[in-house]
C-alpha cells in the first residue's frame, strides 16, 4: 500500500515575511516536499534527491535546540553529556532498520508507532500545543532529515 502525502507551503511564514517580521531561515526558505509512506514503515526516497552529509547529521543530532536526539537516546558520542534513556539506544540503528525506516521516524514516527511520545521533525499540520513562533514550521529541513539519517545510517553493530 502506498499512501501519497501532500503537504501545503508554508504560508505563515510568507505572510510574517511579507509583515517585515523575522522567520527562521529554513522555514522561510523551503518548503516542505511531497513524500510516499510505503505500507506505513517507510519512505524511501530521499526528500531532497541527493544523500545527505553524515557529519552535518551528527551535529544536528547533538544540537541541543535543532535534533536534540540526546534528550531521549543514547549515541555514540561519549563528548556529549546526558544521554536520554526514554527512547531506544541508537547505536547500531542502521543495522535493526533501513534507511526508509529511519526517515519515516524521523519525518514523522507516529506513522511507525501511534504512541510514540518522540516529536515529528518534518511536519506542520496537525501537530498540539505548538509554540506560537514555531507554528507552520517544520523542526527540521529536509536537508537536515537527510543529514540526520546519513549519520544514523553510519551506526552499524
Amino acid at each position: 500500500m502506498k499512501i501519497e502525502r501532500y503537504v501545503l507551503p508554508l504560508l505563515g511564514a510568507v505572510v510574517l515575511a511579507a509583515a517585515g517580521m523575522s522567520v527562521p531561515a529554513n522555514a522561510a526558505a523551503e518548503e516542505l516536499v511531497k513524500f510516499s509512506v510505503v505500507d506505513g514503515q517507510s519512505i524511501p526516497a530521499s526528500l531532497t534527491g541527493k544523500p545527505g552529509d553524515p557529519v552535518k547529521g551528527r551535529e544536528v543530532a547533538i544540537h541541543r535546540k535543532k535534533g536534540n536526539c540526546l534528550a531521549c537516546h543514547t549515541l555514540p558520542a561519549p563528548d556529549q553529556p546526558y544521554h536520554g534513556e526514554v527512547g531506544p539506544g541508537l547505536n547500531g540503528v542502521a543495522s535493526r532498520l533501513s534507511e526508509g525506516e529511519i526517515r519515516l521516524r524521523i519525518v514523522n514516527p507516529k506513522y511507525a508507532n501511534p504512541a510514540t511520545i518522540m516529536p515529528a521533525f518534518y511536519r506542520t499540520e496537525g501537530l498540539h500545543r505548538v509554540a506560537k513562533k514555531f507554528q507552520g514550521k517544520p523542526m527540521l529541513t529536509a536537508e537536515e532529515v537527510e543529514d540526520v539519517v546519513a549519520y544514523l545510517m553510519t551506526l552499524k553493530e
